[in-house]
């Protein structure tokens, strides 16, 4: 079963949180409807700017704890690297997954 690590931001450049999930779609829904982290809630964390997919979870949760790890400036250019745009990728998630 696939899991994912993602990237949350409240606006390019703006506020980002890392989390993953074995359910990416699921757990997106949850941050925009405040069922899911207080920080996304409170700094409105919603948009979906970047993911990787994983075969296995421990990957994921690998990755995840790698990331947060991560300086600030890194994260960043992660997306731009594969998202300049900084777009939400929410709504694409049917087709890409």
């Amino acid at each position: 079963m696939p899991a994912y690590t993602y990237i949350l931001a409240s606006k390019p450049y703006g506020t980002l949180f890392v989390g993953s999930t074995g359910d990416l779609a699921q757990r997106i829904w949850e941050h925009r409807t405040g069922e899911g982290s207080i920080f996304c809630q409170k700094y409105k964390v919603f948009t979906l700017v970047y993911f990787e997919q994983f075969d296995r979870t421990q990957e994921a949760i690998a990755c995840e704890r790698r990331w947060k790890k991560w300086k600030r400036d890194w994260k960043i250019d992660l997306v731009n690297a594969h998202n300049p745009d900084w777009s939400d990728w929410y709504d694409e998630l049917q087709n890409w997954l």
